[in-house]
């Protein structure tokens, strides 16, 4: 299949291997960010082939692991009116909250529906205009236009009882935080779905801090050479943005959804979990849109108290401080059957990859 079978070559991967571990001499720590990364990764058994000089650190870029326990809290609020339907992904469902899950208000007979698309929460509103339909939204800049553009479509429609829970955020401030994080970094494999709509600007700040980024698709050998391109600059002591997925990214991004989430949002200071709040890294519909806001509508506010559960470290997975196999909670009583942190949820999530397709997971198995 064209763009997936060349991509997946084993002489190509190998010799990109030799030149990998011919080239690199200096230690050093590089940090997948998104998931998609991780489980091809793993998957492939790439950090095999990887010299000892090399380690790859997990990082937040699973948008279900990083949705904070208050906005699941609030979420299970809404439910509790018998006016209100409540529509989401399905991987969302199982993520815990404080005292439980969308997945278990459901079974006390909230009335929560899975849904492929915000279009699809958009359509259930219209089928139910005696109810509030809410559209519980997650995801980084990649799904946030596509939430954008329901809110418009619902406004064409005059479909009034659709409103959206923007659960919303945006990489910029995620990656400042990482930098004033104490793991050391050395370069990072950059999201290449959410570059294609950002473009490459916002990893400015990490080049200036003298970290090598590349953007990288999600096949293997986009990958490989990925890590050879953060090895080849750190050899050389340079520091520069590249990007090494140039079938889907440009260095501009996407206008149009740049402009819709322009539109339709406005920044707003998100609870990431695990980390805390980080300034201006959530959305909320504002502006002409505010009306479309469920918190707004219905005069609520996510908290802020981000405790995981006793004995659960995602905190410090979702900051590269900790890996899965470093939890006690792992593959013992934390299994993606019925998760204890959210790590172990989403198929993007660190531990659940970790659990699929790791060769750590499947020791921790046979202790």
């Amino acid at each position: 299949m064209k763009y997936m079978t060349e991509f997946r070559d084993g002489e190509i991967a190998e010799k990109i291997a030799g030149a990998i571990k011919k080239q690199s001499r200096k230690k050093i720590r590089v940090m997948e960010f998104c998931g998609g990364h991780t489980i091809s990764l793993l998957k492939y058994g790439i950090p095999d082939l990887l010299p000892d000089t090399i380690e790859m650190v997990s990082g937040p870029g699973c948008p279900v692991c990083v949705t904070s326990r208050g906005e699941i809290d609030t979420a299970i609020q809404l439910t509790e009116n018998p006016d209100v339907i409540l529509a989401s992904f399905g991987d969302m469902i199982r993520v815990p909250g404080t005292s439980e899950s969308l997945r278990q208000a459901k079974a006390k007979g909230a009335d929560i529906r899975i849904v492929y698309s915000p279009d699809d929460a958009v359509k259930i509103a219209d089928e139910n205009r005696g109810k509030d339909v809410i559209f519980f939204a997650v995801g980084f800049e990649t799904t946030a236009p596509v939430t954008a553009s329901s809110i418009k479509l619902a406004e064409a429609m005059g479909v009034d009882n659709y409103f959206v829970l923007s659960a919303h955020k945006t990489t910029p401030g995620i990656l400042g935080a990482l930098l004033a994080e104490e793991v050391r970094l050395d370069g990072f494999i950059c999201p290449g779905h959410v570059t294609a709509i950002t473009g490459t600007a916002m990893y400015k700040p990490l080049t200036d801090a003298c970290k090598p980024c590349v953007v990288s698709g999600f096949e293997p050998l986009d990958i490989m050479s990925s890590i050879l391109s953060v090895v080849q600059q750190v050899e050389k002591n340079v520091a520069t943005t590249e990007i090494n997925y140039r079938r889907v990214v440009s260095s501009s991004g996407n206008p149009t959804a740049q402009k819709i989430m322009g539109e339709v949002f406005s920044p707003v200071d998100a609870v990431w979990r695990g980390i805390g709040v980080i300034p201006n890294s959530g959305l909320k519909p504002d502006g002409a849109y505010k009306r479309f806001d469920a918190c707004a509508k219905f005069g609520l506010k996510i908290t802020t108290d981000e405790k995981e559960t006793r004995g659960c470290i995602c905190d410090k997975i979702l900051r590269g401080l900790k890996k899965p196999v470093d939890c006690k909670l792992f593959n013992t009583v934390c299994a993606p059957e019925e998760p204890v942190g959210a790590c172990m949820v989403s198929d993007e999530g660190t531990c659940s990859i970790y659990y699929r397709f790791g060769k750590e997971g499947r020791e921790v198995a046979a202790r």
